[in-house]
């Protein structure tokens, strides 16, 4: 079947990636612009507004929690609306395998797409072969190996995932984090046959293993997302090693959102100044009300986590 009207089709040729028209090294130069910055989840155009006042890098549109029911891409209306608001870069995001969803996202010009699983799941057997878009891709990953197959699908940042639930634990973002961190320093030290198997074992095409060994880092960007809330939480993941954060749309909910955003976005940038983290970290206590864990949201140390 032929593709009309520049619909894509993902059982004809037309789905084959087209170098020329979709390359993939500027995608990966775009996301690295993003390097050193936090992207704030926004959920009006007053808040997205307030994030580029406070510095963020970059925005992530997200509609406005509900109790329940599934959860999908974000109005087209609500993102045009923060596009319009703002200067800086808007990302959208789709939900797991839903191309459709992605395409749409592309058509109103957002500038990355996140495939999220935050939402729900579209497709539980696949995900979006990214290579067929011009826009490019945040995806998330707990390890290293699934952080190099969502690099071969096309991935242009990898966001290194925590906690989904929103409680503001960063412990499970710091877990992921070093787990992908340990594995390459791992990696950094085995030869050419150990390479091979290593590949092998964590499912990862063995090109992509093997540059980030010469590399000794993941070959495109890496945030962190999940649980970070304070500006503590963002130097921390960057000590960690990571280019970046994605920070929840909790930190709007205080008294003084803006120096709650401008306190993260000063701590990311002088992450290894302790001086600096002083000022930003001085004087929120009173802004956290709204972010302490309850004892029905504590998760005990030695109980198991779960998670995509």
């Amino acid at each position: 079947m032929a593709a009309e009207d520049g619909a894509v089709t993902i059982y004809s040729g037309s789905a084959i990636t087209d170098a020329k028209k979709n390359p993939y090294s500027l995608k990966v130069g775009l996301a690295q612009m993003l390097r050193g910055g936090a992207i704030f989840e926004v959920t009006t155009a007053d808040q997205a507004k307030l994030a580029e006042d406070a510095g963020a890098c970059s925005v992530i549109v997200s509609d406005p929690p509900r109790a329940q029911g599934i959860s999908r891409m974000s109005d087209p209306a609500l993102v045009k609306d923060i596009k319009r608001a703002v200067s800086i870069p808007v990302m959208a995001r789709s939900r797991v395998g839903h191309f459709v969803e992605a395409q749409v996202l592309e058509a109103i010009g957002v500038d990355y797409i996140d495939e999220s699983e935050y939402l729900a799941i579209a497709d539980e057997d696949h995900f979006i072969n990214k290579h067929n878009f011009q826009t490019p891709f945040v995806c998330g990953a707990q390890t290293l190996g699934d952080a190099l197959r969502r690099v071969r699908e096309g991935a242009a940042i990898v966001r290194t995932q925590g906690d989904l639930s929103g409680s503001g634990n960063v412990a499970m973002a710091v877990k992921n984090v070093r787990s992908v961190m340990g594995q390459i320093r791992l990696l950094n030290n085995m030869d050419d046959d150990e390479v091979f198997a290593f590949s092998k074992e964590i499912q990862a095409p063995y090109d992509l293993v093997a540059q980030t060994k010469q590399m000794g880092r993941l070959p495109v960007v890496q945030f962190a997302s999940g649980g970070i809330v304070t500006p503590a939480d963002a130097a921390l993941m960057m000590q960690l090693g990571c280019d970046g954060v994605f920070v929840g749309s909790d930190v709007f909910n205080c008294s003084d959102p803006y120096k709650r955003v401008r306190g993260i976005v000063e701590a990311v940038r002088n992450y290894n100044d302790p001086h600096v983290l002083v000022e930003t970290s001085s004087g929120l206590s009173g802004l956290m009300a709204g972010l302490d864990l309850g004892e029905d949201r504590i998760e005990h140390f030695g109980r198991g986590h779960g998670g995509v």
